[in-house]
């Protein structure tokens, strides 16, 4: 059995303080160029998480059969066959969405997150452990990849949840906000080199707010002496 204190640690582990976007700096080929807009940022960081809270769990159930010499291609074999089934639920039932992440959804299989918590903590814990952790991993990352969306899509657009009819249909095109009317674009934003830019500034957001709670701490601990 979980307790509350290790459900929460855990939660604060992936959503905070070992986030894979901001501190770990893992798998930044997708972060980078799914991030144009909401949708996309959010499809893939639930597709990631998905696949990371199955393989996870399916990995911690047989560590104890898997001889250590080929730990890796197993694991590689579960992630490979999961990948699969979230490939082929997104060509039949959101075909629109599936052909503009393409790529990136077969590309789940070898990123280095899911292969990552899979041998560093999946093969080590309990299953139930073992799934929190990715998903609250997972979840940092989704996290990560809609704010740096949603950056990057007001900046570009002046829009956020532009491309929901892909997922809805034709009926969600009413859905989207145009927080900017009448704006003209910045198309750098929505670019590669945009991409960068907006996840350095939200790294280093992260750093000098860890820095300033430091500090805080520091300046706590004479008055409480």
């Amino acid at each position: 059995m979980m307790t509350m204190s290790e459900f929460r640690s855990l939660f604060h582990n992936g959503l905070i303080k070992q986030n894979t976007g901001l501190v770990q700096l893992l798998g930044l080929c997708p972060l980078l160029a799914i991030s144009n807009n909401v949708v996309n940022a959010l499809s893939l960081g639930l597709a990631t998480t998905m696949v990371m809270a199955a393989s996870s769990g399916a990995v911690s159930s047989v560590r104890h059969f898997v001889p250590n010499e080929i730990r890796i291609p197993v694991f590689v074999l579960i992630i490979a066959a999961l990948v699969t089934v979230i490939d082929l639920a997104m060509n039949a039932f959101v075909h629109p969405l599936y052909l503009v992440l393409g790529i990136f959804i077969p590309l789940i299989t070898t990123n280095c997150i899911v292969l990552a918590r899979a041998d560093a903590f999946a093969a080590k814990n309990h299953p139930l452990h073992s799934v929190v952790d990715a998903i609250s991993m997972g979840l940092g990352l989704t996290l990560v990849l809609i704010v740096l969306g949603a950056i990057r899509e007001l900046a570009g657009k002046g829009t956020l949840l532009s491309g929901i009819d892909m997922v809805f249909g034709q009926a969600a095109q009413g859905w989207v906000l145009h927080i900017l009317p009448h704006y003209q674009g910045f198309l750098l934003a929505i670019l590669p080199p945009g991409a960068f830019i907006a996840l350095g500034l939200l790294i280093a957001a992260n750093n000098w707010y860890k820095a300033r709670a430091v500090q805080r701490v520091r300046a706590a601990v004479p008055m409480a002496a």
